[in-house]
């Protein structure tokens, strides 16, 4: 199966979304990606649709984006 991948920036709602998916998914069906610490998969997130954090890509490339903790434009700072 292959993984979905949730990004965030690390804000107290995106981490408790991130507890949540890796409680539903299983941490083996998901990569985390905190984009405040690893600002080199901004334009990764970006390309694949990614609008703000938190936010869920599954592996066929749907974008789930989940309450509201911040911008893209927030992230890149």
């Amino acid at each position: 199966m292959a993984k979905s991948t949730f990004y965030h920036a690390g804000c107290p709602v995106c981490v408790s979304a991130e507890h949540d998916i890796v409680n539903l998914l299983g941490s083996e069906n998901v990569d985390v990606v905190h984009l405040g610490s690893d600002k080199s998969r901004i334009e990764e997130a970006e390309q694949a649709g990614v609008k703000s954090v938190p936010a869920l890509v599954t592996p066929n490339g749907n974008v789930l984006h989940i309450n509201f903790g911040a911008s893209m434009a927030d992230v890149k700072g």
